[in-house]
Formats: C-alpha cells, sequence, structure tokens
C-alpha cells in the first residue's frame, strides 16, 4: 500500500512542527482522507477515523478553549490515539497546555499552518489523492502535445525516444522516456510522471543518454500530465485492415479507466511526430465537439440521399 510520511508533508505543505521532539521520519500516511474532529471533542467516538490526519479549524478550536480541563484530559488522550498520523492546527492556531502533553505522551505530531481550514483541507486532499493513488509502471514514453498527454506505447527500438525528440524540437514537452509511472487519482483522470532517477533524460541508441532539460531548456520539459490519449506503435502488416475512417473509438485500461488508443502502424518514411501532433489536435477537436469522420460521413449520407434531377441540374451549371 503505497504511504507518504509525515515529514514530506510537513517540506511540501510548508507546516510549522510544534513537536519537533518527536521523530517523524518514520510515521506515515496512507490513506488521502482527513477528519475534522467535531463530534469527537463533543463526546461521541463511534466510526472515529482515527487514523486519518485531524484538522482542527477556528470552530473547534472555539469549543476546544470553552472546555474545562477535567473535560481535557477525559477527551483529549481518546483524541490523540496513537493511531492518529498528525494533528494539524489552521489559522496559526496555538493548541493548549494539556493538548501539547498529551500528544507528546502518545507521540502523534502537533503541526500548525496559516492557510484557513477549507483552503487547506481543499489542498492537503488534493496533494494526498496524487501521492497515495494506486500506481503501475508501463513502458512508453509520454509527451505533452499541445495539452494534450500522450502516451506513445510500443515495442523496443521501435522509435517511440525519437518520436518523442522531434516533438520536443517542434515546442512540445517531455514527461517521461522508458518508463511511466500511472496514478489513478480519481475515475476519471490518470497522472504520469517520471521516475527520479530517469526525470528529463531520454536514451537514443547508438547515441546514449541526453538531458533533454539542458539541451532544450526549461520549457521542453514537465514533471507529471494528465494521460489523455494512447498512440500504440507497431510494425506494418500487410496482410492487416487499419481503420482508414475513425468512426469508432477504441480503448485502452490502466487501473480500470479506458483511455483513447490509436494503433499507428511504422514503416519507413512516416513522419511519427507529426502523426502524433495530428493525433493530439483531432482528440481535442472532439471533446469541443467536432468529429472529422462524422462530418464526411454525414456528407455522403446526403450526398446519396440527393434527388438525382437535382444532381444533373448541378452538372449542368
Amino acid at each position: 500500500m503505497p504511504s507518504v510520511s509525515i515529514e514530506r508533508v510537513i517540506e511540501k505543505l510548508k507546516l510549522t512542527n510544534l513537536t519537533p521532539q518527536i521523530d517523524v521520519t518514520n510515521i506515515k500516511i496512507s490513506q488521502p482522507d482527513i477528519n475534522r474532529p467535531a463530534l469527537q471533542l463533543a463526546g461521541y467516538f463511534e466510526h472515529f477515523a482515527e487514523t486519518r490526519p485531524q484538522i482542527i479549524g477556528f470552530v473547534e478550536y472555539s469549543y476546544m478553549e470553552y472546555l474545562p480541563e477535567e473535560r481535557k484530559r477525559e477527551v483529549y488522550p481518546k483524541l490523540i490515539s496513537k493511531n492518529t498520523p498528525c494533528i494539524i492546527f489552521c489559522r496559526d492556531l496555538q493548541p493548549d497546555e494539556i493538548f501539547m502533553e498529551t500528544a507528546l505522551t502518545n507521540n502523534v505530531p502537533v503541526l500548525r499552518t496559516d492557510k484557513s481550514t477549507s483552503a487547506f483541507m481543499a489542498e492537503i486532499i488534493r496533494w494526498l489523492k496524487v501521492r497515495l493513488a494506486p500506481c503501475i509502471s508501463v513502458h512508453g514514453v509520454l509527451v505533452d502535445v499541445y495539452g494534450e498527454g500522450v502516451l506513445i506505447t510500443g515495442e523496443s527500438g521501435i522509435g517511440k525516444s525519437e518520436a518523442a525528440l522531434e516533438l520536443i524540437k517542434r515546442g512540445h514537452r517531455l514527461v517521461s522516456d522508458d518508463v511511466v509511472e500511472i496514478r489513478k487519482v480519481s475515475d476519471e483522470s490518470l497522472i504520469g510522471s517520471a521516475p527520479d532517477i530517469t526525470r528529463h533524460f531520454i536514451e537514443l541508441r547508438g547515441i546514449g543518454i541526453i538531458d533533454v532539460k539542458t539541451l532544450y531548456g526549461v520549457q521542453s520539459v514537465m514533471d507529471t500530465t494528465n494521460i489523455n490519449l494512447v498512440i500504440r506503435l507497431e510494425d506494418w502488416d500487410k496482410e492487416k485492415k487499419y481503420d482508414r475512417l475513425g468512426l469508432e473509438e477504441n480503448y485502452t485500461e490502466y487501473l480500470g479507466n479506458k483511455v483513447v488508443c490509436h494503433n499507428i502502424p511504422i514503416r519507413p518514411g512516416r513522419n511519427l511526430a507529426i502523426i502524433c501532433e495530428s493525433a493530439a489536435v483531432n482528440y481535442r477537436q472532439k471533446k469541443m465537439g467536432y468529429n472529422a469522420a462524422q462530418e464526411l460521413y454525414q456528407r455522403v449520407q446526403n450526398s446519396l440521399g440527393k434527388p438525382r434531377d437535382e444532381d444533373e441540374e448541378i452538372e449542368r451549371k
């Protein structure tokens, strides 16, 4: 199961650690959800999601201020469970001494942010969903083409990296070469990224490893992008029938999400970069409501349906 350390959360979200004496390197978050313990402060601990980060906002903080000391010593040990990864105070609020004492006793980090509660909740949930999303690695090249994430797949040596390099020279951006990490952040979205070791590098057979960021500048690379389109390269087979109209979409599936897929036959003289560009633009056009294949089909149907005398009149003119 994927997890992220509290140390990484503090670094990424720029949190202040109010309990520096607690070692946070081995404390992990393993689910992309949070909890605001309003009901728990009132004494209701049934179905308490104690394994989630606990977020204390202004309302919870105000309620805690009015609790008598005896009540705090009764509620806080239940709220600050040893299974709780961390407790985060928003709006730069400062927890009381009994709260801090209980947190240190149970070895639960107490963190603080100056952001408003709603804004911080949205930020941490979005970030955790990406970091803790189901992840697989696939062999391919991921390039951002006109804002569409294009995953190029195929057998080794078929020309994926060469196509990516030509796309970079034409102004598009590389995300990953050779190995692409795919994360399912929702039922609709797949995010692709590169492993840390190979980020911004491309392997070209006969030349070796090149650093795209150094050669072509920072505008030629990006860290992540949505995977909108898959282009599968394959050797040309004259016996195989290839789709020439595109009336029906073909799909491939990653982590249960379907992605539009084009099978592109490779033979000498075909410019893969232009094909990838055209596929990306055509995909965007379809998203905007225009389908060239459907338009051609409609024109043919309209032409076949014209009366014969109308055709003859047109020819005379």
